[in-house]
């Protein structure tokens, strides 16, 4: 599931991440704010992730489409969580990632969104 966050400043958009992540989640959450903040500009983002029950192939496909379609728009990902395998996981593969991603321990959301707002 993908939850929108409604108390972050502008331009920042931000989004939690629980349970299963299906192709609607990223078809009718994610991708139209995405595309609303491209539009208006740059993508700087925040995602908070506590808990991760995974990522279905269809989902996966609209995350890989996603970065593609907006590519030079992406600035910055604020990737806040504990969970380590997906800390270690974007620590090799963030490199991959369009814009500029970090990671963020969940108690220190505060500062992902200045870093991500800046």
């Amino acid at each position: 599931m993908i939850k929108e966050l409604t108390d972050l400043p502008t331009p920042l958009i931000g989004f939690e991440l629980s349970g299963t992540l299906h192709a609607e989640d990223y078809r009718d959450v994610l991708l139209p704010a995405i595309e609303k903040a491209a539009d208006a500009g740059d993508v700087r983002i925040v995602l908070v992730i506590e808990g991760f029950g995974g990522i279905t192939p269809g989902a996966l496909w609209q995350d890989l489409k996603m970065g593609i379609e907006h590519l030079r728009k992406w600035k910055r990902i604020a990737l806040v969580t504990d969970v380590e395998w997906i800390v270690h996981l974007t620590s090799v593969f963030g490199w991959m990632t369009p814009g500029e991603l970090k990671n963020f321990p969940l108690a220190q959301r505060g500062d992902a969104v200045s870093w991500a707002r800046g």
